[in-house]
């Protein structure tokens, strides 16, 4: 029984105001990452409530994502906890496939969140020891405010949850198209247009790469220095050997290795205009949290000049964008591969577990847990398996108290139980 009780006291016509005691976690996005915390919970026999403010499960992936998209890594780095993939799907599966494979697991642990419940706030109440989730949910003219109340707040919203769009001088008058890359589905309505493409990490790079097998012109904004890795060397997955090496060499050497195996596969890719960074993929991954391109065909095309490589952005006027170089280019569409942020602190107020940037203030691995029933799930910046760990890490943290108060109040109701049939 996932609640203890509802209450549904107050309705004033349009307005509508309940709340709910939760016998158990409440977890706030239906994500990969809520979802293995969920299937986790499940197992550990923990009730759990899960909000999502959009209408489906993985809504990154359903709703935001390019059509051709395909996962980065082989599955069986990123499957979710419990359930690998089917046999049957390729090393790559693709974004219907993955979706498929989620909607399977949410099914298989009776994973049912609450859709369109946007979360608008959640404190925790120093008296009671409770933490105070407020949501909202609109269907059609009435408003209905929700207030759940738990001992256990999981934060599952993610490091993709609101995009990026940068303040760039002129850009409002501009003129043409402009889109983010959340909305971006495929190059096919771009064909025969010159397109500028802000970003280089592995958006900007396969958009690109889309756009230019739908015979667009685009033109790519390397504004920084970017680690351009194969997604594969000689036959191996780039992720899998750099893993496997980091078993037994420290992460500066196998930085060293991995670049040197870069280029007798890439070759320099420098004089491209892709200039590296002095820190290594793996440190830099580690450190900062960027994530190195990982080339599915997008340097080739690069090469050939299909992609135009062009610095920095000063300014944009009607039709044109100025580049930091002096030179000018005239665009009809302009593409924002400019990434995405947490939106963690827009609604949690607390400031002593999560920075202001919307990540845990501990460093991977131990950014999964805070103070007073409060846990974090998939702010690792190492993808769905460090999704994965931080969601096997709170199951089991949840479940060994739930395990032990759920015995105790056992053996107080037997207790009980003897000593009112000793009474007759």
């Amino acid at each position: 029984m996932e609640n203890l009780f509802r209450l549904a006291d107050q309705d004033q016509g349009f307005f509508q105001r309940k709340w709910t005691l939760v016998n158990g976690p409440v977890i706030v996005g239906a994500g990969p990452s809520g979802l293995a915390t969920a299937a986790c919970l499940r197992e550990q026999g923990v009730p759990f409530v899960v909000l999502e403010r959009a209408e489906c499960i993985a809504s990154l992936w359903q709703k935001r994502t390019y059509d051709r998209l395909k996962l980065h890594l082989p599955k069986q780095y990123c499957q979710l906890p419990k359930m690998p993939f089917p046999e049957d799907f390729p090393e790559y599966p693709t974004k219907r496939q993955f979706i498929e494979y989620l909607e399977s697991y949410a099914k298989h642990f009776d994973i049912n969140p609450k859709f369109n419940e946007c979360v608008q706030s959640a404190r925790y109440d120093e008296t009671s020891g409770f933490w105070r989730v407020k949501t909202v949910v609109m269907s059609g003219s009435n408003r209905t405010e929700f207030e759940y109340i738990c001992r256990w707040l999981v934060v599952a919203t993610g490091e993709n949850a609101e995009r990026v769009v940068p303040d760039i001088e002129g850009l409002a008058e501009f003129g043409g198209e402009i889109i983010h890359a959340c909305d971006y589905k495929s190059g096919e309505k771009f064909q025969g247009k010159k397109v500028l493409v802000v970003g280089c990490g592995n958006s900007g790079m396969e958009v690109s790469l889309d756009l230019c097998n739908h015979n667009a012109s685009p033109s790519m904004v390397v504004r920084s220095s970017v680690h351009v890795l194969p997604r594969e060397i000689f036959g191996k997955s780039t992720y899998e050997l750099a893993f496997f090496m980091l078993k037994w060499l420290p992460i500066w050497l196998v930085d060293k290795l991995m670049l040197i195996l870069t280029w007798l596969v890439l070759g320099n890719v420098e004089k491209y205009g892709l200039k590296r960074p002095s820190i290594g993929p793996l440190e830099l991954k580690n450190t900062q949290g960027k994530t190195p391109v990982l080339d599915i065909g997008a340097l080739e095309k690069i090469k050939s000049g299909d992609i135009n490589v062009v610095p920095g952005i000063k300014r944009f006027s009607r039709g044109e964008v100025e580049l930091l170089d002096g030179k000018k280019l005239d665009i009809d569409s302009v593409i924002l591969a400019t990434g995405y942020r947490s939106n963690v602190p827009s609604w949690l107020q607390e400031g002593e577990f999560f920075s202001k940037n919307g990540f845990p203030k501990a460093p991977f691995p131990n950014g999964w847990k805070g103070n007073g029933g409060l846990y974090a799930v998939g702010f690792t910046r190492r993808g769905l398996s460090g999704a994965s760990s931080d969601a096997i890490s709170i199951a089991k943290d949840i479940g060994m108290v739930w395990k032990q108060e759920t015995k105790q109040h056992k053996k107080r109701t037997i207790a009980c139980h003897r000593r009112c049939i000793s009474q007759f």
